[in-house]
């Protein structure tokens, strides 16, 4: 039975699954990036047998490969009709807010490797890819919605748009 409240809720609801989804998407382009540079670094020229901070490293390096192809992603799909006329602003907001999730990211590596003594490559690829990616994603997708994209902050492109 839908009532008044539920059909007018429903847009919203049906917006908010639709942003998700594509967030996701997104997501795991970033992921596939984000983890193959992590494990071909870690692997190679960052082994933690040659470079005792290489986990660390690798991971830094390859969540700034991966922040590069989620910005593109959800600036022009996933938050696209939201996105700011001032590309700028939103470019260092977008960063900010990613450069936290890759925190996040570090910091359950960092917990995992050094503080439990976790040295194993599936070790690493778990705190890393599946916890700090599913903590660092919570993150990033609530800051870029409320925040970096947030419909009612700026000028949208397609008010600019409309108005010429």
């Amino acid at each position: 039975m839908t009532t008044p409240m539920t059909s007018a809720l429903a847009p919203e609801r049906q917006g908010l699954w639709a942003q998700l989804t594509k967030f996701a998407l997104v997501g795991g382009v970033g992921f596939v990036v984000d983890v193959g540079v992590f494990n071909l670094l870690r692997f190679t020229v960052l082994d933690p047998a040659r470079i005792h901070e290489g986990p660390l490293i690798a991971k830094a390096i390859s969540t700034a490969l991966a922040i590069i192809a989620n910005w593109i992603g959800n600036r022009y799909w996933t938050f696209g009709p939201h996105r700011s006329t001032r590309s700028a602003t939103e470019g260092v907001e977008f960063l900010l807010v990613s450069i936290l999730g890759m925190l996040v990211g570090l910091a359950c590596l960092w917990v995992s490797h050094y503080l439990l003594d976790l040295t194993s490559p599936l070790a690493d690829n778990i705190s890393t890819n599946v916890i700090g990616l599913v903590l660092g994603s919570i993150v990033r997708f609530a800051l870029y919605r409320h925040w970096v994209y947030h419909p009612a902050r700026r000028n949208r492109v397609s008010d600019a748009a409309t108005a010429e």
